[in-house]
This record gives C-alpha cells, sequence and structure tokens, in this order.
C-alpha cells in the first residue's frame, strides 16, 4: 500500500531486490547505545532489558507495576518495535521505597540483563544511537548487483528520511495533525505531540525528497545550514570553498533541512526558497506548527551508516546486515536503499 514514506526519492534507483524482514523477532535486534554511564548512586534504578514481542510503553507499565510506582516514574530513552529484539535502558524512581527483588519479575520474552542505580532518570533521546542486526529473507530479483549497492551505502550514506512508523498506519497521524491544526483540541499530551512530530517530519522528509530529485541532498549549497558531524550545531554556509567541499566529503559535515517552527529559517538563497516553497504549499501544517510555539531546528540531509557489514547467501536467499546508526535515525531507511521490503 502506498504512503509517504515509500513515495519519497531514492538516492539511487529503486532496488531491483525484494525480500522479508522480521520474520521472527530475532531477525530484527537492536541494541541501544546510552549516552549516560550509571553513577551506581541515586532514587533511581536503571535497567537494562532485553525484549521481544512486547511494546515499551506497555514494558514500562509492567516495571511501575512490579515496583509499585506511578507508571509516570519510569521512564526510557527510545520507543522500539514490538516485532524485535530490543535490549533497552529505563529507569525506574524509587524515591524512598523499597527496592524490588528484580530477578523474581517475570514477564514471557522479558530480562532484565542489568541493574544499579542513577542521580537522574533517563530521559527520552538519551542515546548516543543503536546498533542493529538484520536478516532479510527470501530474497526475490537480481542479486548480482546488491554489493555494489551496500557498498555504495556504506561509503557515501542514505538519505535521512523519518520512517513510516513516525505517520502511524496509513499515514493516520497525518490525518490526525490536520485535525488537531482545524481546531480540534487534543488533550492527550502523548497523542498531540506524536500529531505535531508527524507534521514536521512530513515537510522535512518533502524537503529531503526534492533535494535527493535534484541529486545534491548529499552537497553543500550556497546558503545551506551546515550541520557538524554528532552535534546540532550547524553554520550557513555563505560560500561554498575547497574547505567546505572537503569537509563534506569527508563526512564532517552535513547538509540539513528545517524541523519546521517559530523563527526565521536559517537557510539563505535559492536552498531557503526551496525550504519556503515546500512549507508554504501545506499552509494547515505551516500555521499550525508556528502557532504551537514549536522551537525551529534542523536535521541532516545525510545519514552516515556506521560500520556496515554483510553476508549475502545467494543459495539461502538471505541478507545480514549490522551497522549502526545516530539516534533518531531509522534502520528503514537505510533499508529501503538496498532492498524493497514485502509483506510476508
Amino acid at each position: 500500500m502506498s504512503n509517504h514514506f515509500t513515495s519519497l526519492a531514492f538516492a539511487n534507483a529503486p532496488p531491483l531486490v525484494t525480500g522479508i524482514i522480521k520474520s521472527t523477532a530475532d531477525d530484527f535486534v537492536v541494541d541501544e547505545i546510552a549516552a549516560f554511564t550509571p553513577d551506581n548512586q541515586g532514587e533511581h534504578v536503571v535497567l537494562h532489558v532485553e525484549k521481544k514481542y512486547s511494546n515499551t510503553d506497555w514494558l514500562a507499565g509492567q516495571l511501575a507495576r512490579f515496583a509499585d510506582v506511578p507508571k509516570k516514574d519510569v521512564s526510557y530513552a527510545g520507543l522500539k518495535d514490538r516485532n524485535a529484539l530490543t535490549r533497552q535502558w529505563f529507569s525506574v524512581r524509587l524515591a524512598g521505597k523499597p527496592e524490588p527483588l528484580w530477578a523474581s519479575f517475570s514477564q514471557e520474552n522479558v530480562r532484565i540483563l542489568q541493574h544499579t542505580h542513577h542521580q537522574r532518570k533517563i530521559r527520552r533521546g538519551a542515546l548516543k544511537g543503536n546498533r542493529f542486526k538484520i536478516v532479510i529473507r527470501d530474497l526475490q530479483g537480481s542479486l548480482d548487483a546488491l554489493d555494489e549497492r551496500l557498498q555504495h551505502v556504506r561509503d557515501k550514506g542514505v538519505p535521512n528520511y523519518f520512517a513510516e512508523q513516525r505517520f502511524g498506519r496509513n499515514d493516520a497521524n497525518l490525518e490526525q495533525a490536520e485535525t488537531m491544526f482545524s481546531g480540534n483540541r487534543i488533550k492527550d499530551r502523548n497523542k498531540r505531540s506524536m500529531y505535531l512530530s508527524a507534521s514536521r517530519s512530513f515537510l522535512f522528509n518533502l524537503i529531503l525528497s526534492e533535494r535527493v530529485k535534484q541529486q545534491n541532498w548529499d552537497q553543500a549549497l550556497l546558503g545551506d545550514a551546515m550541520q557538524l558531524s554528532g552535534s546540532n550545531s550547524f553554520f550557513c554556509a555563505e560560500e561554498i570553498n575547497e574547505d567546505i567541499v572537503e569537509r563534506i566529503n569527508n563526512h564532517d559535515i552535513h547538509p540539513t533541512g528545517v524541523l519546521l517552527g517559530k523563527g526565521e529559517l536559517a537557510t539563505k538563497g535559492e536552498t531557503k526558497q526551496l525550504e519556503e516553497s515546500i512549507i508554504d504549499s501545506y499552509p494547515c501544517y505551516k500555521a499550525g506548527l508556528i502557532k504551537m510555539g514549536l522551537e525551529q531546528s534542523r536535521r541532516a540531509l545525510r545519514l552516515m551508516v556506521d560500520d556496515l557489514k554483510w553476508e549475502l547467501d545467494p543459495a539461502e536467499k538471505i541478507l545480514k546486515l549490522s551497522f549502526s546508526l545516530v539516534s533518531g535515525a531509522y534502520a528503514t531507511s537505510v533499508l529501503r536503499e538496498i532492498v524493497t521490503i514485502r509483506t510476508p
């Protein structure tokens, strides 16, 4: 079924190979790379948990019940796919309550791997990134060009699209965002945040897709807001000199797209005109996001795929991948440049 994500431009031609992921949870393994080190003291218990076939938020509720604390006292760095094997971090604020015997926590397909104390709760986004191990099965099509395509992804990166889970099933979050911006009040804070994120991610994806079509998504254009790798800091490229070209070729800096909010765009010239033309095409989203008072920010257009390794078995029609991504990036945005995923 076509949706916003599937309609976005490819860095290369669409893949000639199709395959199936998540035949089992063990075919899609995600390990969080934490951005903190537990200090072994404080009122928060930090848990490293392995789970599969379970929702992150649901598991937070189970941990709250087990520790006899309100659910708001359980936090985690990021949401993880239900149909995957994930190892992720949770924190539980005990605030003077006796610590439960974590070894006796019992939920099917859930294991507490480690627990210690920390002075602060884990906040959303407190990650350096995620490590992935993915098995793609039942490959169909010409496998001859897969190695070349994978080498290109490793060397050049992929468009840093927000993936389909950001937009909900059949883009339902975008529909809800339009309803909210039209005056329908959303009382649930989490849902409101989800719809806001979906709408600004949608605009970002359209800007990036247009840059991909123009084949300059991984290049510096005059007026681009260039982001320093591994940082949220950026600067405007008011000239394109040898230093800028060398730094972008070395993956030290990346062009960015806007995550719309209040304030002036950081880009200039034709780059700014491109962003404005796409944003102005969706006045409902533009007005709604600015009215909500969101702070404007930038996101890199290019996503580098670190430590990409692969093992192709043509006889068994299986491709095994391992790689790491920075926090906020999506494995499915990498996969779409390699194979077309079929629904089993």
